[in-house]
């Protein structure tokens, strides 16, 4: 049985949470914690095999500079840095996933602005548009990306997709064309599920905010994950409508509509495996790739049994965003070893170590690709690295009780047949909190 993603980090019980915090306060950081002035506290959610190859070499890096990092994995990092906030007991840095989470810590006045301490006009020149943006609040950055996710990827069974001679689309009408050809083909085109325990519904937000991205582009797109572009806008109507023309219509995906709910999402690919394939692509995040979540067989030989796109644009040599996530370390004490570590993590070739053997993948478009374990992930990062911005998923930017509650539940709704678009739509607008 596969592994299920923990995709959203909030999920974690609040026991565990509790524990976590019980067991961190010995250890403790650079709030208060009085630890040792020449050791740098760090904790990050982020995949174990990326964490063991950025602890590696961060702490590799500031052995050299007479600094010892202590740098902890933790789970639910999103709940349980607020925790420590309130104790004073923070670490000295924190890889937070969720943008809205680094305002809610610049709100408590726990974070220290970076702009004095990391070269910002190199990293505005060397760093994917749109990264600094994420971790910028009030004009000041708090929050720097040290690791990547890309999520506007489209994967497809290589060999038998070249047997068939498709080729990849570069608009989205084309996509539709894609669609319409395999269909008229015999082949089933999407792969799609949606099922996720608590968290059910979000593959489906990923669709409706690529699609956000496309057709209104990155400004109305920022406006719309804080409420001042509404759900009930045009653009949100637009997007959701071309999901179900694209995904959702009649044999245009495996499972069908009524299944994709009570299907899990990490088995969402296993019919593209099949001979001859049962779906023939699939929307998805880079972390994917894994055995985790495909066959171990087709995990071994990536270059040769997955091709992948780019999730084309609106229009050919129109604003092409890609939308994705990752980690923005964020500095809680500015001690001068604190400062220097930070520099570190700041640095170009940071993750040199982790992107061999993990999912890695750099916000630095000048990072050294030939660290990349496969041409599959080189063509990834070459997504982000050649998009017009960089936009953070939506839903982790948007409150909790929209991003994490109604966008997902509601969308479910509406796609398992018990709303109407229009409702879903509405009722996402009403569940925004008003303060």
């Amino acid at each position: 049985m596969r592994a299920k993603f923990p995709r959203r980090q909030a999920l974690v019980g609040v026991a565990v949470t509790s524990l976590m915090s019980l067991g961190l306060a010995a250890c403790g950081g650079g709030g208060g914690s009085g630890s040792d002035a020449n050791t740098v506290t760090v904790w990050s959610s982020t995949d174990p095999l990326v964490f063991a190859g950025l602890k590696k070499e961060i702490v590799a890096e500031a052995k050299k500079q007479g600094i010892t990092v202590d740098m902890q994995r933790v789970s639910d990092i999103n709940t349980l840095i607020m925790t420590k906030i309130q104790a004073g007991d923070t670490p000295d840095i924190a890889m937070i996933p969720q943008p809205g989470v680094v305002a809610d810590v610049v709100k408590r006045g726990a974070a220290k602005p970076l702009d004095d301490v990391v070269d910002v006009n190199t990293l505005k020149s060397t760093m994917t548009p749109g990264t600094l943006e994420a971790g910028t609040i009030d004009g000041k950055l708090y929050g720097l990306l040290t690791s990547m996710n890309v999520k506007s990827i489209i994967y497809y069974p290589k060999q038998a997709w070249d047997k068939a001679g498709y080729q990849v689309p570069k608009t989205i009408p084309e996509l539709e064309q894609l669609t319409a050809q395999m269909k008229s083909d015999g082949q089933t085109p999407w792969c799609f599920a949606m099922g996720s325990g608590d968290a059910t519904g979000w593959p489906a937000t990923d669709w409706i905010e690529q699609l956000v991205a496309n057709y209104g582009g990155a400004d109305t797109y920022q406006k719309w994950t804080t409420n001042e572009v509404k759900f009930q806008d045009p653009v949100v109507k637009q997007a959701a409508q071309e999901f179900e023309k694209l995904v959702l219509a009649d044999g245009n995906s495996a499972p069908a509509r009524s299944g994709m709910a009570s299907t899990d999402f990490t088995k969402a690919d296993d019919p593209m495996w099949d001979t001859p394939p049962g779906c023939m692509m699939l929307k998805q995040g880079n972390f994917i790739v894994s055995p985790d979540f495909m066959p171990s067989g087709i995990v071994k030989d990536v270059d040769k049994n997955i091709g992948v796109f780019g999730f084309p644009p609106a229009t050919e040599g129109g604003e092409n965003p890609v939308v994705g996530g990752g980690d923005l370390s964020v500095m809680l004490n500015d001690s001068s070893q604190t400062q220097k570590v930070m520099k570190i993590m700041a640095n170009k070739q940071v993750g040199a170590q982790a992107a061999p053997s993990s999912s890695f993948i750099s916000p630095f478009t000048d990072f050294d690709k030939s660290l990349y374990p496969s041409d599959l992930t080189r063509n990834t990062a070459d997504v982000a690295y050649n998009a017009s911005t960089f936009l953070f998923d939506g839903s982790d930017v948007m409150p909790g009780q929209v991003g994490a509650g109604t966008f997902w539940h509601d969308m479910t709704a509406w796609i398992s047949g018990g709303e109407d678009l229009d409702t879903a739509l509405k009722n996402i607008d009403d569940s925004w909190p008003t303060s």
